[in-house]
């Protein structure tokens, strides 16, 4: 299983706007150095989790993103459903007259790794590490 690099860097965007002054919005240019990313393809990703209310787009000459939601509300899982959607990882191929066992299987471990994502939040975490 592999998520997007677009969910790598919604995860690392989020958890350095956690890390960061609720007082003063930062930059698309400064989070995009910071991840080593075109300012351009983050755009696209922050877009994403302004549309899912986590964090919102401040103008202005000052101006960037900061966090809308509370920061100790968001999890793992918020962040991956804002940018990779809520569709299941496995469906079936087969047609079958009762539910097919292997996606019973399938199913069980997804339940089990979202319940796992939606408990643990960024504020779990320890400071990201600026220098990275």
């Amino acid at each position: 299983m592999k998520f997007t690099k677009a969910t790598n860097y919604a995860l690392h965007t989020m958890h350095l706007l956690v890390d960061a002054s609720p007082a003063k919005p930062v930059g698309v240019q400064q989070l995009a150095e910071m991840q080593g990313v075109s300012p351009t393809y983050l755009s696209k990703i922050l877009t994403r989790l302004v549309k899912s209310g986590m964090i919102e787009s401040v103008s202005g000459a000052n101006g960037g993103y900061q966090l809308l939601r509370n920061k100790d509300d968001i999890t793992f899982l918020d962040i991956i459903h804002a940018i990779e959607g809520t569709a299941s990882l496995f469906e079936c191929n087969f047609f079958h007259s009762d539910e097919c066992s292997i996606q019973a299987v399938m199913k069980e471990a997804e339940m089990k790794m979202e319940l796992h994502l939606k408990n643990t939040k960024l504020t779990d975490l320890a400071p990201m590490n600026k220098n990275q």
